[in-house]
């Protein structure tokens, strides 16, 4: 490294972005968990969209299929975003919250 302390750009750890403020690791009750209705991609129909989580895809899909058990309907994990078929807001915020998460919901 020259005497300055300069330090070339077109390095591999210039590359590098700093980790997001609430990444991994982060506690279930400080996590941000939204949930809101959308009528995302369903022509149409209303989904129940779930984002915030940061937790691993195992877990995710685990907490899908709780909920749709407990829901009595569909969903699909994508891109981090679980999302479940039909107006379940009340139901999900309330499966949160009973495994540790402190959801809002999201929207109108």
């Amino acid at each position: 490294m020259p005497k300055g302390g300069w330090k070339e750009f077109s390095g591999s750890e210039s590359l590098q972005r700093p980790p997001a403020p609430g990444g991994p690791g982060l506690a279930r009750a400080q996590q941000r968990v939204r949930v809101q209705r959308t009528k995302a991609g369903k022509g149409g129909k209303l989904v129940t969209a779930i984002t915030g989580l940061d937790i691993p895809d195992t877990e995710a899909s685990a907490l899908l299929q709780r909920l749709k058990t407990r829901a009595g309907t569909g969903g699909t994990l994508k891109d981090g975003m679980i999302q479940l078929q039909g107006d379940q807001v009340a139901l999900t915020l309330s499966e949160l919250e009973a495994q540790g998460f402190r959801p809002k919901q999201a929207g109108g």
